[in-house]
């Protein structure tokens, strides 16, 4: 059988106004060349999530690389992109393995949360499909959709704390000023190299900071290198099986602090999707529904054996952006080089050594950049706050997952996110059906308050 790409007219470059398209290819050892820059692209936020959530590495690596592969191909290789783990599952991860043993989580338990939302997403995908988003903009309109993603980052504030200090509750023998230092060595270091640097080192700032933090914290003695040495270079990756609900029914109420996550997946799917289309100048919006299903299957998998949920990778559009290259057979060097990685246990056990105190430093610009996504999505959409339905909208979904409240009904149990979710949906629909009934409009001006004046009741 034919491969599906055509050799680019010029097989060996692309001249400066070219652009390669997606069915579309350079001579093999380019494209291997550029499916390695994607590679380094998506690297350093892909092994965040596991080292965070304490993933199997080598697990995650090894779905991300097949779910992209399998993206490509329900996509029938019209969009390119890489699928590597997505930050919003790691607050759901956290709540879902923090009742256990901090040192031995039950990870089976987050996995089922995983592929139910992989599940959710796939079914999302053929809606899409059939009947277009415009049903999730009337569900889900920008000020909801902001709110939602912006407190899953904010929602994750003291675990950062936790990580800046050393993880003291798990390394009681710390030394917590110590790490604090580490920890800001690395967010210094994030800081620099994105103001000094442009084109792909600027854009790998995250990862190069990780590299600077991890030199420091070997200089200040916290990096334990015995399981490195010990690991095999060679070996299967670490999978792990996904909790049985049917045995151990406590995991359904695991579900509505993963629901939130669906919601920033499609937004992320259907904002790659415009972007790849903005590039080439294609309408791409008619393959919305089989990215969706795509990214489904691949969190699917990823929960059935022990891997990250995935999503696109605006990492990997920003490659695209400088190259010009958008062959998908570059994402399928990837894919394959992603799952040759995951079977280095070394590898894996690398990435495990980096001390809390670095993944402190990160953090702290990491989850607030989650959040500023929500905040992008207010401006991008003109969200106007001057009308209280806007307002309140917001403010109550805020506080709620910022504060981590709480709700329990029998074995349920509703955290923050959900919680704020859940409010964010339910006050934006309930002051705009009030207004419908009283006749008025529920995007009359609020009245502006100045310093000193009450907030009127």
């Amino acid at each position: 059988m034919a491969l599906p790409w055509k050799l680019h007219a010029d097989g060996n470059g692309v001249t400066a106004d070219a652009i390669v398209l997606p069915e579309e290819r350079l001579s093999w050892p380019r494209t291997i060349g550029f499916g390695a820059q994607h590679v380094v692209a998506m690297f350093g936020a892909t092994f965040l999530v596991p080292l965070i959530t304490g993933f199997s590495p080598t697990a995650t690596l090894f779905f991300s690389g097949l779910g992209t592969l399998l993206f490509l191909l329900i996509t029938g290789n019209r969009l390119p992109s890489y699928l590597g783990s997505s930050f919003a599952f790691i607050a759901p991860i956290m709540a879902a393995t923090a009742s256990g043993d901090p040192e031995n989580p039950d990870l089976g338990r987050a996995s089922f949360g995983i592929l139910a939302i992989g599940v959710l997403m796939a079914i999302v995908g053929l809606i899409v499909n059939r009947w277009g988003t415009g049903w999730v903009n009337a569900l889900m309109p920008p000020v909801v959709m902001g709110s939602v993603v912006a407190l899953i980052g904010f929602n994750l504030a003291p675990a950062v704390k936790n990580n800046w200090l050393g993880n003291p509750a798990a390394n009681p023998d710390v030394d917590q000023a110590l790490s604090s230092w580490v920890a800001v060595a690395t967010l210094v270091a994030i800081l620099l190299i994105t103001v000094l640097f442009r084109g792909l080192i600027g854009r790998l700032s995250i990862v190069l900071g990780v590299a600077v933090g991890y030199i420091v914290a070997m200089l200040a003695v916290l990096v334990d290198f015995s399981a490195v040495k010990d690991a095999a270079w060679i070996g299967l990756p670490s999978f792990h099986a996904v909790g049985n609900p049917f045995v151990d029914p406590s995991l359904w109420g695991l579900l509505p602090a993963f629901l939130p996550v669906v919601l920033v997946l499609i937004a992320e799917n259907v904002g790659h999707v415009k972007s790849v289309g903005l590039m080439i100048n294609r309408n791409m919006d008619p393959v919305t529904g089989r990215a969706l299903f795509a990214d489904g299957v691949s969190t699917i998998l990823a929960g059935f054996g022990g891997g990250s949920g995935t999503t696109t990778y605006g990492e990997n559009i920003g490659v695209m952006a400088a190259t010009r290259v958008y062959s998908t057979a570059a994402y399928w060097a990837a894919g394959v080089m992603a799952i040759l990685l995951s079977f280095s246990p070394k590898v894996g056990q690398v990435i495990y050594s980096v001390p809390p105190a670095v993944l402190g430093g990160v953090t702290v610009a990491l989850y607030g950049l989650i959040g500023l996504i929500g905040i992008k999505i207010w401006i991008d959409n003109n969200v106007d706050f001057s009308k209280p339905i806007n307002q309140f909208s917001a403010a109550v979904p805020l506080i709620v997952g910022i504060a981590n409240f709480e709700l329990s009904f029998g074995a349920v149990q509703f955290g923050g996110i959900a919680l704020g979710t859940i409010s964010a949906v339910l006050v934006y629909h309930f002051m705009r059906a009030l207004a419908k009934i009283r006749g008025g409009k529920p995007d009359v001006a609020a009245p502006v308050v100045t310093a000193g004046e009450e907030t009127p009741r």
